[in-house]
């Protein structure tokens, strides 16, 4: 009622005032209406501005965001996330965000020391990886060795904390952001379901592998948290913790575990090519597959497979292939956006 009684009354006092007064009064009663209306529907139309770190965390966050929100991920794709450091660029970016989503597990400490300093005093830091699992659960190995203090951080390739990531990034963007609330819910129950049958199809491609074939070599250890969810076991990785290459001694003992556990295939990475690798399958027979993405996404920008679930049913169907499994286990198996189905 109060908007009502301030214009009949500007209306009144313009009766009784000179005409040039009164016209005044008019014009700057219709301009804090106007200022009012647009600010309304600038609030409106406001969009989250949302940072991200490592791309499967950006596109997992971008689905559950739809077009809700604006998402930006600061780690170029092809670019070790571990030593990654930041840019001068990625400071605006970090001070203009409404809320910032790491993995944590020390993967991004660079950027989080980075996000502290230059953030709004408002914007949360989301630590995705603490919200998922404890730190009794933290793996890890030969690559993260527990001396160093560093665990494997690669919880997104176990599926079932992709779910979970996805949980908590909605339960964020609607507390951020309570008009969209309804929008955040449903994109995310419709992209949990599709992570449903990604986690399953996981496991039918497993079991098509022989049982003594499910072991993993690979150069850089992205499979610490994939292996005991889905059957397989890693026993050995050829990268040392300080990311440099392995000791002569390292590479000829895993030589010789390859050759007693005749292991079909070992697994490079496209981020990490690796002439070790290729010394290491020659002397041992083995084959040597370089195709595996763990913090990469599949395809080029725009394209339907460039998604975190693109880059999960490659590489399952890489490894499934190479040992001694169906290759194709994963085709079935629909890895585009949300935003491609028409969901918001």
């Amino acid at each position: 009622m109060a908007p009502t009684s301030d214009i009949y009354s500007t209306h009144i006092i313009t009766q009784m005032t000179h005409p040039a007064t009164a016209k005044g009064r008019i014009l700057a009663v219709l301009a804090a209406l106007a200022a009012l209306w647009f600010g309304t529907a600038h609030a409106a139309e406001h969009k989250l501005n949302v940072v991200t770190t490592v791309a499967p965390l950006t596109n997992i966050v971008a689905n559950v965001a739809g077009s809700y929100a604006r998402v930006e991920g600061i780690i170029p794709e092809g670019v070790d996330s571990h030593t990654f450091e930041p840019v001068p660029s990625n400071a605006k970016l970090l001070s203009d965000a409404d809320v910032i989503f790491v993995n944590g597990l020390h993967l991004e400490t660079l950027i989080i020391k980075l996000a502290e300093k230059v953030k709004q005093a408002s914007t949360p830091i989301v630590h995705l990886g603490a919200h998922t699992i404890s730190k009794d659960e933290w793996r890890y190995d030969f690559s993260f060795p527990k001396a160093r203090g560093n665990p494997n951080p690669h919880l997104w390739m176990d599926v079932a904390f992709a779910q979970r990531f996805a949980e908590i990034t909605r339960n964020t963007l609607a507390r951020l952001d309570p008009p969209h609330k309804d929008g955040y819910y449903a994109n995310t129950t419709a992209y949990l379901a599709r992570l449903s049958k990604l986690d399953a199809a996981m496991f039918d491609c497993v079991a098509s592998i022989p049982a003594k074939n499910r072991k993993l070599v690979t150069y850089h250890d992205s499979f610490a948290y994939f292996s005991p969810r889905y059957g397989m076991k890693v026993i050995a990785a050829i990268q040392p913790s300080d990311f440099s290459e392995p000791r002569p001694q390292d590479v000829v003992a895993i030589i010789k575990q390859l050759r007693r556990e005749k292991v079909p295939a070992i697994f490079g990475s496209v981020v990490f090519p690796s002439k070790v690798l290729e010394e290491i399958s020659k002397e041992s027979g083995t084959k040597y597959v370089n195709q595996l993405e763990d913090d990469e996404l599949p395809g080029d920008i725009g394209q339907p497979s460039h998604t975190y679930m693109g880059m999960m049913a490659r590489d399952m169907g890489i490894i499934a292939g190479a040992l001694g499994g169906d290759g194709q286990c994963m085709a079935h198996i629909d890895v585009t956006n949300l935003a491609s189905q028409g969901v918001n």
